[in-house]
């Protein structure tokens, strides 16, 4: 049964924060190599229970948690889909360690409560060697406690609002400097100096529009109104009249809306004749698999910022789409986050087969460090802060709902976790490396 997001349940998750293979190549550092799968464990004490439960076995099992009901399940039962599909096609070239992968896959429901207790069952009674899993910084959030304790291993998939560091998540998706940062300079530069911000009334949109407001500050633009939904709340009306109100000769809309209330928001936008020659969206969780949910008829024209689109022009993408298109239906779509999801699966395996155990958590920690891999978004490296280095996108939305990218940045650009615009966080970084000064230490 679904359980709705609250109030209560935000303060509590929330506020903690204001070959089959379809990669061109793999590497174990910055050297593109192709790694040989070696049959090697060492347990650790992170480990020894999950080592145990398969040695002698045949696979490895993997946790996959996500909303497959509930408000999230628009954006996360695609998720899954990718990440089933790079662990069929990795076992199809042999697997991991001279084993194949189990999924054992659980429903979050989109509900955070249950994303911890999930956590718990997938690493307590399953056994798995990792677990790749949430959207909504709300439920990472919630998962946060339990890997930390139990000293695990998450891999997390999606674009976030920074101000976080765990030496036990790798964060595949965007950083804020990778996302958000870029799409309001872009906007400023191209589209005007008057913001309305709205979001989903939990974490990720709180803290990306704290972020966006201290930048703005710092450029020149300003806020005329912020307004925030209840996640899966689609009484948007009350929003829209606010918007004309504050930017009645027009003026930018930064997105962070969440889930369902996204399909209200964008029709009753487009009923209220708010168009994107006026009033342009920029949105940061809406992708092509949004688009197709909601329809592109209300969303044409306006904008999304992300580090991949479906129309990325690489080798790597053209393969990764047929693949997905071919297990899936041809008229399926990809998009970042799914990629994100999917490319985390290879560079695990990566550390995996460089650390020759899955078993040994912090071997394989450090292993992933310095993985690099030529993914469908162009080639992706695993920092020392356990983020990626990732090219930044900004893409408008075309009629047949797939998006013209307009921008990008000419090279990967490097993820700073902690935000430099916010005076709390400005001047901190991270480093997990081995000898490293860990997840929140001034820089020098």
């Amino acid at each position: 049964m679904t359980k709705r997001f609250n109030r209560r349940k935000f303060l509590i998750y929330g506020s903690a924060a204001c070959g089959a293979t379809i990669l061109v190549n793999t590497c174990s550092s910055n050297n593109a190599t192709t790694l040989t799968p070696s049959d090697s464990t060492s347990a650790t004490e992170q480990g020894a229970s999950l080592a145990q439960s398969s040695a002698g076995g045949d696979t490895i099992k993997v946790g996959i948690l996500h909303s497959l009901s509930g408000t999230m399940a628009i954006s996360e039962k695609s998720v899954v889909d990718a990440e089933q599909l790079a662990i069929e096609e990795i076992n199809k070239a042999g697997g991991v360690l001279g084993k194949q992968i189990e999924a054992v896959v659980e429903d979050g429901a989109s509900d955070w409560p249950t994303f911890a207790e999930k956590t718990k069952k997938l690493i307590d009674e399953d056994k798995v060697a990792t677990i790749f899993g949430c959207w909504t910084s709300a439920s990472r959030k919630a998962v946060l406690p339990v890997v930390e304790e139990k000293k695990f291993m998450l891999w997390y998939p999606v674009q976030y609002e920074g101000q976080e560091c765990s030496k036990n998540i790798f964060y595949t998706g965007a950083a804020p400097n990778q996302q958000i940062e870029p799409a309001v300079d872009w906007l400023l530069k191209n589209k005007g100096k008057e913001f309305y911000l709205v979001g989903s009334d939990y974490v990720f949109p709180r803290t990306a529009n704290t972020i966006i407001k201290a930048q703005l500050a710092a450029k020149g633009g300003k806020v005329k109104g912020e307004d925030y939904l209840p996640l899966g709340n689609t009484e948007v009306t009350p929003i829209i009249t606010k918007i004309k109100a504050a930017l009645p000769n027009g003026g930018v809309i930064f997105n962070t809306l969440n889930g369902d209330s996204n399909v209200a928001f964008f029709k009753q936008l487009k009923g209220a004749g708010l168009g994107p020659d006026k009033y342009p969206v920029m949105s940061v969780s809406i992708a092509e698999e949004e688009v197709k949910a909601i329809g592109p008829t209300y969303l044409k024209g306006h904008y999304a910022s992300w580090n991949y689109f479906q129309t990325v022009n690489t080798p790597a993408n053209k393969k990764f789409v047929a693949a997905f298109k071919a297990k899936y239906g041809a008229d399926r779509v990809t998009n970042d986050p799914m990629e994100a999801a999917y490319i985390a699966v290879y560079i695990w395996k990566q550390a995996v087969e460089k650390a020759k155990t899955y078993s040994d958590l912090e071997a394989v920690r450090q292993a992933a460090i310095g993985q690099s891999l030529v993914a469908p978004e162009g080639t992706v490296t695993m920092e020392k802060s356990h983020h990626l280095s990732k090219v930044v996108r900004i893409g408008q939305i075309q009629e047949n709902g797939m998006f013209k990218i307009v921008y990008q940045t000419p090279k990967a650009v490097n993820p700073l976790p902690w935000n430099q615009f916010v005076a709390e966080t400005k001047g901190y970084a991270c480093d997990w490396s081995k000898g490293g000064k860990g997840g929140k230490y001034k820089g020098t």
